[in-house]
């Protein structure tokens, strides 16, 4: 399973970006996907997940309201809407994957990572 990750870039305090993940895999949607993001300095810290059916999303505090996943399984991508960015948002973002139904928050139960797109958020 290949990902990419893409979309990042520089944007003002309450704007937007819509970041994208491509994956290079048959089994697409077979995966749940999540994507973490890492501030300099700092841990890897989990921003959202979408399971296989796309029915499925869960976010943290932190992003919740203002964050929306998405996947369009025709297309191997996982999306990630984001509105009312804030500088504390400023972080390289990843996308990942793992064969499983389950949920997780935790980036050790990701088996497959995409190299990272900066998101950087001027106050």
């Amino acid at each position: 399973v290949q990902l990419q990750a893409y979309g990042g870039g520089l944007v003002q305090a309450g704007g937007f970006l819509r970041l994208s993940c491509a994956a290079s895999v048959r089994t697409f949607g077979s995966l749940t996907v999540g994507w973490f993001r890492q501030a300099p300095g700092k841990g890897r810290e989990f921003v959202a997940s979408i399971r296989r059916n796309g029915d499925n999303t869960d976010y943290p505090d932190s992003v919740k309201g203002r964050f929306t996943i998405s996947r369009d399984n025709a297309k191997n991508t996982v999306y990630l809407q984001m509105n009312s960015l804030k500088p504390e948002d400023t972080a390289v973002y990843y996308c990942a994957a793992r064969y499983s139904v389950s949920y997780s928050d935790t980036s050790r139960s990701y088996d497959y990572w995409g190299h990272g797109t900066q998101v950087t958020v001027s106050s």
